[in-house]
Formats: C-alpha cells, structure tokens, sequence
C-alpha cells in the first residue's frame, strides 16, 4: 500500500465541470465532515468518523444517500469486515458494504455506508457515526497511503476525501482521479421480523422454561435443573472481587411467585465487593429466548454513582485470542453509565471475537440513552442468520452478518461492577436484579406477545420448570 496520489489540474477541472453540471441545490445541500480516531500509520481497525450535515433548504431522505470511503487493499485477496459502534441515528440503521474500483492508483477499494432509514432535516446533521472497519483475519492494516485517510483529522472538519452521493449523482467530496466504479448500490431495507411459528407452550424442537422457584442458591434442584450458581474468581467486573453464592437468592416478588435475585455489593475496594453470576449449561443455538427482567437505576441502600452493569446474555466461550468459534450476545442495562458513555443507557452487543492484550473489539451494537428501570420483558430471535432483540415487544436492533453465532452457547445473567468505574466512597452499597421467569424455544422464532402467552399456560398449568432441549 505504497502508491501515491499523483494528479493535477486536469482531475480538479473535471471535477468541477461534474458539479457545475448537477443542479445548484444538489450540489450544494450535503456536506461530509470526518475525523478519526486511530492515527496510526497502521491500525488493528480503520475508523472513520462521519457527521453528515445538510445544509440546503429542504429534508433528504438518507436512504438516498451513499458515503464513500476509498482505500488501498493490502492485499488483492484481503477481505474487510464493518462495524459501527456508536450513531447518533442508531448503528440498526447504518449499512456498510466494500466494492472494488480500477482505473486509479490511488485506491482500489471503498467502503459505502449507506442507511435504511431516516430523514435529515435541512439546517441538520446526523451527528457521531463511529464507524470502523478491519481485516477479515484480524491483522494489522495499513492506511497510511489510503486516499480517503486523514491522520491529523482528530477534530470534525470538512473533508471532501470522502464522497457523498445523494440519489446516485455526486453531490459532496472528490473521489480518486479516473476513478470507474459501479453505481451507488441501492440501499437495503430493514429486514421484517419473522413470522411467528405455530406451537404452544412446547415450542419448536425444544423448550426450556423456569420460573425460578427454588429455596436458596443451595437448592439441588438448580443443578438438576442444568443451572449453575457460579463461586469462581476472574471476570468481568473489578479485579479481586469474590462471587459468593449467597449473592443468588430466590425471593418472593408477588403473591407467591418467586424470582432470582442477583446481588452486587462494594465498599470501593477490590475485598470489598462482590457480584453475582447464574447460568445454564452450554446448549443453546438458533431459536427464541426470552426473560422478564427488572432493573434498577439506583442502589438498594447506600450512595449511588458506580458503575454497575445489569444483565442477560449468551455466550460461547473464547478458547484463544480472536477466536472465529466465540459468539455473545447481549442485553446490558448499564443505569449510571460507563465505557465512556453517559447514563442510563441501554446496548444491545452481538460478538464476533475479541482479543484481550491489546484490546481488540469485533462486535457490533446499537444503544438508546434512557431510563429501563423496572420489570421489562427481553427477547432474542436468533434465526436465518439474523439476531434480532426486542424490550416489551418493540424491536430495539437487528445484527446479523459475520456476528451471527456459529455455536451452541450458554445463558447467563450477572451483575458487576465496571473495573475502574467504582464510586469514591467508603460507604458501603448494594444493588440487585431480578429475573421472574426464562423461557427458550429451540429452532423456532416466536413473537414477543406469544412468549407471554406461553409462559402463562406454564404457570396455569403449574409448571414451574421443563427442559426438553437435548445437549448437542
């Protein structure tokens, strides 16, 4: 990736006949700012940073718009992957696609983020798209000698390195000198949920249901029941923090009905918290899961502020550094914020793989700023290489693509601390959540309202637990 950009007046006299040739408004009315966060003459991931900002008179639609961003392949070969981590108009509505051109030394390939939806009002911008890309096999790029690659951009500015087209016709930026691509690609639709299956409370090719009626986190009918209270130290969480059992309780919420509590306490050091973890075994695959879960903002006593994390996940574990096999996905209700991120605020996170030392994320995921405390009904659709999550009903984003699972995965839910996000206080605190019931139906995508149905023809039925998914 050593070529150099090397054109003169002609390129610039071209370009300028292009625009004078499009109509005033079209020209003028999108503009392109960038900035980036890896500078580096190489980088585990390029990440360009957009702000798209109209500046004419009247709203465009973004499904009309394509953002180019040129680059050098290290290879012929190399394939790339995109993620977006964080948009202001919602990572669930951004697309990015590569495409090969010819005909310039200056770039072979782009990147085209595109969106699905969405309209940006005149005098408006879309504010942060954080957006980043990285080789297929994980290794280093190299983006010094990229066309589109600003490495002093740190702050947003113009940047006309990068081209904006707006219903096809170039309407921002200067691509590459004799640059011959396709055509913008149109951009795709958001992808219509499944339709729910027929079945009752039985599901598809399997079923798990529990209702969480057990005396203590001593119970033997826990690990009759395939789940584990976890004891062992490590992560997540604070460095040092115990995970006693006594931090899983099963106390009763209403009536008679029981929940699983979980339980997380500091005093603002290391021996002086604890968290809470309870999962099932390594068996889970395609098909729908669903918990009713209700989490807090604050803590049940002492003063509030850490950084605390609320959840309900699947995992299959990392054998090594970037391991293709790993697969997560989650829900993680983090009330006072954390992870450079103000609170409360919601993310839904689906993994591809992850490299500890140096810190390497490749994951996608979409998050809203807002208060979910309280009871919330949580589902995940993992179905036809789509993983689609849902809170009351409402579909919250859709992953897919090289982040879809490849194998069976455990469920869990825990509750921890953020290493380094602990409160500077003394004073001790406790926080809980609690989870009334869990359901999970093998091969099969079942609407949000049918899960419901279900469970409660379970609790008519006075079935507090069945598991009919085989181990794999």
């Amino acid at each position: 990736m050593s070529r150099k950009l090397l054109w003169g007046g002609l390129a610039a006299v071209l370009l300028a006949a292009l625009v004078v040739a499009l109509p005033a408004e079209a020209a003028q009315s999108l503009r392109l700012r960038y900035k980036t966060s890896a500078t580096g003459a190489t980088a585990d991931q390029v990440e360009p940073w957009f702000d798209l900002v109209n500046s004419g008179t009247t709203a465009v639609p973004l499904n009309t718009v394509k953002i180019r961003y040129y680059f050098t392949a290290d290879s012929p070969a190399q394939q790339y992957r995109f993620a977006c981590s964080w948009a202001v108009v919602s990572c669930s509505t951004v697309t990015g696609a590569f495409q090969t051109i010819s005909g310039t030394a200056a770039a072979d390939r782009y990147l085209e983020v595109g969106f699905t939806s969405g309209s940006l009002a005149a005098g408006a911008s879309t504010g942060d798209m954080q957006l980043r890309f990285y080789r297929s096999d994980w290794q280093t790029i190299r983006q010094s000698d990229d066309y589109s690659f600003g490495p002093a951009r740190t702050t947003y500015g113009d940047w006309d390195k990068v081209a904006v087209y707006q219903g096809g016709t170039l309407v921002w930026g200067v691509p590459p000198a004799g640059v011959t691509d396709p055509s913008p690609s149109p951009s795709p639709s958001a992808s219509p949920s499944a339709s729910p299956s027929p079945g009752g409370p039985g599901g598809g090719s399997g079923v798990v249901f529990d209702d969480f009626a057990y005396a203590s986190s001593s119970d033997p009918q826990i690990t009759a029941h395939n789940w584990t209270v976890r004891t062992n130290s490590g992560g997540p969480g604070v460095p040092g923090a115990s995970w006693p059992a006594s931090n899983v309780s099963f106390p009763v919420v209403t009536g008679s009905n029981k929940a699983l509590q979980l339980r997380a306490a500091t005093d603002g050091t290391a021996g002086g918290t604890s968290q809470a973890e309870f999962l099932h075994q390594r068996k889970f695959f395609e098909g729908t899961y669903a918990a009713r879960v209700r989490f807090a903002d604050a803590p049940d006593s002492g003063p509030d502020g850490d950084n605390i994390v609320e959840t309900f996940f699947t995992i299959t574990p990392l054998a090594y550094d970037l391991d293709p096999d790993y697969s997560e996905q989650d829900f993680e209700y983090l009330p006072n914020g954390g992870w450079g991120a103000q609170g409360p605020i919601m993310y839904t996170t689906t993994w591809e793989t992850y490299r500890n030392e140096p810190w390497l994320a490749v994951n996608t995921h979409t998050e809203r700023t807002a208060s979910y405390a309280g009871w919330h009904d949580l589902v995940l659709q993992v179905s036809g290489g789509s993983v689609r999550y849902y809170i009351d009903g409402t579909l919250f984003a859709e992953h897919g693509g090289d982040y879809y699972p490849e194998t069976p995965q455990s469920v869990n839910f825990n509750l921890w601390f953020i290493g380094g996000g602990l409160l500077g206080s003394a004073t001790p605190r406790v926080y809980t959540q609690q989870v009334d019931w869990f359901y999970f139906s093998k091969n099969e995508v079942v609407a949000p309202a049918d899960i419901t149905s279900r469970v409660n023809a379970f609790r008519s039925a006075g079935t507090t637990w069945k598991d009919t998914v085989p181990m794999p």
